[in-house]
């Protein structure tokens, strides 16, 4: 009797640790091309034919997400605390739709709509410390005043655009954190609460790297 109580006890165990892990991930499912206006046409033609559409917590979808079909790269130097070096600063990366208001990295609300995502890096001053453990963003710009895949902006400028977003002085961040290896596509919970969406990224050398983006969550204060 013993035993079997044991058993059962055991097998209850098993069951909620399952239902537990399966709590801590989302889903993703693939969808078409980007055909909304709201987003101009070069940039729409600049991105992979299939999206993903993310949900998370809630069976509603959070966020769909298309990245570029071949991301320029620059040749890659090993830096402290930047996770992306291949990539240079206000690269386009790809756009993300809000369906329902979001919030970005610093906790600032994001109205829903349609943003490109460039890259950025936290400046390496005294003024950031402790922002972040790695250096690498990317950075909401209202689509409709981002037209151009290939334009590159000084971090000033950068900033400015995607400050636009929220309304505010700063600009509107998601995290990069690194990345292990290339994925088809998942989304999961970490042990911060942050919602970090992995998948492969293609560069325009050839090469897929793999990428990460915290989709929902914010910095540690």
């Amino acid at each position: 009797m013993r035993k079997t109580k044991a058993s059962l006890l055991t097998i209850g165990l098993v069951l909620l640790l399952s239902l537990l892990s399966a709590a801590q991930d989302g889903k993703v499912e693939s969808t078409g091309p980007l055909t909304d206006t709201a987003v101009p046409e070069q940039v729409r033609q600049s991105l992979q034919e299939n999206g993903y559409r993310l949900a998370l917590d809630d069976p509603k979808p959070a966020c769909e997400l298309w990245l570029r079909k071949s991301v320029p790269a620059q040749a890659k130097k090993e830096v402290e605390s930047v996770a992306y070096p291949q990539l240079a600063e206000s690269t386009l990366v790809g756009v993300v739709h809000f369906p329902q208001a979001a919030s970005d990295f610093r906790g600032q609300q994001v109205p829903a709509g349609f943003y490109t995502l460039r890259y950025a890096l936290i400046p390496d001053d005294g003024n950031h410390l402790g922002v972040s453990s790695n250096r690498d963003f990317l950075l909401l710009i209202p689509a409709q005043s981002d037209s151009d895949p290939s334009a590159t902006f000084k971090f000033q400028e950068l900033m400015t655009m995607s400050a636009k977003t929220v309304g505010a002085k700063h600009p509107s961040p998601l995290s990069l954190p690194p990345a292990d290896k290339p994925g088809a596509g998942a989304v999961a919970k970490d042990d911060q609460d942050h919602w970090i969406f992995s998948a492969s990224l293609k560069l325009a050398s050839g090469e897929e790297i793999p990428f990460a983006l915290i989709v929902k969550g914010t910095a540690q204060q």
